[in-house]
């Protein structure tokens, strides 16, 4: 029996910036592979009035505009299931890290909600969000892309995206360390040459090397890092 695709809604105020990128490479591909089902909903269709307001002035003054809570409590209501993990694209959210990838790579259905300018009112916070994520120390536009950061870190987890078995068990932050340096042809470009070790054909050989060149650049780089867990830092 064919497994049920993780399914993944984005509402947001502007739906039609994610149309190239959940169109594009590895996400279309997952699509087509019925792993995962992408719905960008526009929040304006669960507004009210002639000119479907989504925002209004803050209370107690202050620049900008506020995302209203009616049209947001609406869309949640008629799309979260029993299984639905809300999550709220905010800077004041915990920081996107490939262990929260994989955590929401097991969910069923993730619905995202996309905040605009000075943010959402705080009672759709109190009231709907599961998990508040940020993807960084800054600030963007609106939450559109980090949506789309969110998305594709947990679909190419999914079994299947990347095309194999165990393709991304090697990759950055998999074991609380960086990737090890890679190379491909040519063997020699602009007299750098691949180390000799990775042309050797000795394979219990490239793997210590490639260990010890993930463990050096992670010290060197992300010393945040835990690393692999049994293994010195220094």
């Amino acid at each position: 029996m064919a497994s049920v695709p993780l399914r993944i809604d984005i509402l947001t105020i502007f739906p039609r910036m994610l149309d190239g990128i959940l169109g594009e490479s590895m996400l279309k591909r997952a699509q087509a592979a019925g792993l995962v089902e992408f719905r960008c909903i526009n929040l304006r269709d669960y507004a009210t009035g002639a000119h479907l307001t989504t925002d209004d002035r803050p209370y107690g003054g202050g620049p900008g505009m506020v995302m209203k809570p009616e049209p947001v409590f609406k869309a949640v209501d008629d799309l979260r299931g029993p299984d639905t993990r809300v999550l709220l694209m905010t800077p004041q959210g915990v920081p996107f890290r490939q262990s929260v990838a994989r955590e929401l790579a097991t969910a069923s259905h993730l619905l995202i909600l996309c905040g605009h300018y000075e943010g959402v009112d705080e009672r759709i916070r109190e009231a709907l969000v599961d998990m508040e994520i940020s993807i960084g120390d800054y600030v963007l536009t609106n939450g559109v892309l980090p949506a789309a950061v969110v998305a594709d870190a947990v679909v190419r987890l999914l079994p299947g995206a990347l095309g194999g078995e165990g393709a991304a068990d090697d990759e950055s932050f998999t074991d609380g360390r960086l990737e090890y340096p890679q190379y491909t042809r040519p063997p020699v470009y602009r007299g750098m040459a691949v180390p000799d070790i990775l042309v050797s054909g000795n394979h219990a050989e490239i793997a210590k090397w490639r260990l010890e060149q993930s463990l050096a650049r992670t010290r060197a780089r992300r010393p945040d890092l835990p690393g692999p867990a049994g293994l010195p830092r220094a």
